[in-house]
């Protein structure tokens, strides 16, 4: 089984993902990495963050014995963002970044996701060279050249000046909601926000260990659609546990996606001639709106396929300096190594307030094409592509849909479903073709069949 999906190693924490696990995967990210080169000449150190939950306090304790007992020596950061681990990795000269989180899922589960020196995220081939190495026979280190563990309280605020830094103006005079998802961001985005200028308006900002992401933050937007309108915010911030993703309310209390942020900062950086390439890499998720809107304007676009790390793939080899998804992943590698929510939030709200002209204005400049996303559990994703009756009824739906439309069948990296995305000229009709082949996979790849 591989235990790498598109974002590290994912699933229940105690049960799929042990502190045995996690214990082996910190011992053989060093030896990889080791003989690999990235600490030659030098003592290796890790960061080692988490987010709140209560599981990713004995993960987190694995994960640090684990490095410290093959020799790295450990900053433990505490409840960060998965980009603030990045920073930090890189800001420090780290030669590897650890980050206990399982982002937008559940709080029963937990992931272990990995930054190679320079803040990075790990390759496919080292991952597999991990994987490959776990439980190996190995000479351990003894007396002064085991690793030493420090701890760090302070390091969130090195992450929040740097984002404060980045941004091109200030917001005074907005008035913002930020909705934390009780994540590792219920303190960073306040922060940062206030340093800028704007009157912020926290919720869901009192993590627990337990709470995370219940009913709340960029999964469960509805909440902070409503506060928006009731205090007469000019906008409203949604971010998932780990604050890698940022979804935007406008003052209307509609949902701003990841495509319409896309659109907006790429206009933005265009017109300070900051938009290397005149491209934005996106994936095969993103809305036709939204490469509607960047042909109208002449800005070239790149697919990839779902997930940041393959997006980062992307710019990075094509020179490129922005990029994301659907979900609110967005990057820009002129500021960041990875999807940063609080980045994102503080570059889309100081256009706002740079330009004078509210957020469903900046939004508007796309029309999203209707798109229905369902989610199909208990069945094996693996089969998705291989089965001919899906095949098929996708094939029928693309010809029934004549050009204005599209339907996208695939198994998520990250959980145990398979995702049915139809994009169609109403919502009505996208509704309907969904749930046929929602259902049909269901009938084909049900893990129940016998």
């Amino acid at each position: 089984m591989t235990l790498f999906g598109t974002d590290g190693v994912r699933g229940l924490a105690n049960v799929d993902l042990t502190a045995e696990l996690a214990l082996d995967l910190a011992v053989a990210a060093a030896h990889v990495l080791s003989e690999r080169g990235a600490f030659e000449g030098h003592r290796p150190r890790a960061v080692v963050g988490r987010d709140p939950r209560a599981s990713g306090e004995f993960l987190e304790a694995a994960v640090v014995a684990g490095l410290a007992s093959a020799g790295v020596d450990v900053e433990r950061v505490g409840v960060l963002p998965t980009p603030a681990v990045a920073h930090l990795t890189s800001s420090r000269g780290a030669d590897l970044g650890v980050m206990l989180s399982a982002s937008h899922n559940a709080m029963p589960d937990n992931g272990i996701k990995f930054f190679a020196r320079g803040g990075h995220k790990l390759h496919d081939d080292v991952e597999a060279q991990i994987e490959a190495r776990m439980r190996e026979p190995w000479e351990r280190p003894t007396g002064a050249d085991v690793g030493r563990i420090r701890v760090d309280d302070l390091a969130w605020d090195d992450y929040v000046a740097a984002v404060v830094e980045s941004a091109p103006g200030r917001l005074d005079g907005l008035t913002v909601v930020v909705d934390g998802a009780h994540g590792a961001a219920s303190v960073t985005s306040v922060a940062a926000l206030e340093r800028l200028g704007a009157a912020v308006v926290a919720m869901n900002c009192d993590p627990d260990g337990l709470n995370i992401n219940d009913r709340c933050g960029s999964t469960h937007p509805e909440g902070l659609q409503q506060a928006v309108v009731s205090v007469g915010a000019d906008a409203g911030i949604a971010h998932d546990g780990d604050a890698d993703r940022c979804l935007a309310v406008d003052g209307d209390g509609n949902l701003v996606d990841g495509d319409q942020i896309l659109t907006i900062l790429a206009l933005s950086m265009r017109g300070r001639g900051e938009l290397r390439g005149d491209t934005v890499v996106s994936t095969v998720m993103a809305n036709e709106g939204f490469r509607a809107a960047m042909r109208a304007h002449g800005i070239g676009y790149l697919d990839t396929a779902v997930g940041d790390r393959y997006v980062l793939e992307a710019m990075r080899a094509g020179g490129y300096c922005l990029g994301g998804e659907q979900s609110g992943h967005i990057v820009m590698l002129d500021h960041a190594t990875t999807g940063d929510g609080l980045l994102t939030a503080v570059h889309l709200l100081a256009e706002v307030a740079s330009s004078g002209r509210p957020l469903a204005a900046l939004a508007g400049q796309m029309t999203r094409l209707p798109q229905v996303l369902v989610n199909v559990g208990g069945v094996d994703k693996s089969r998705t592509s291989t089965d001919p009756v899906l095949a098929a009824a996708v094939a029928d739906a693309s010809a029934e849909l004549a050009g204005v439309g599209r339907v996208l069948l695939r198994p998520s990296g990250t959980e145990p479903v398979v995702r049915v995305m139809v994009e169609a000229a109403s919502e009505t009709q996208a509704a309907e073709i969904a749930g046929r082949i929602a259902s049909l996979v269901t009938d084909r790849l049900s893990l129940d069949q016998t």
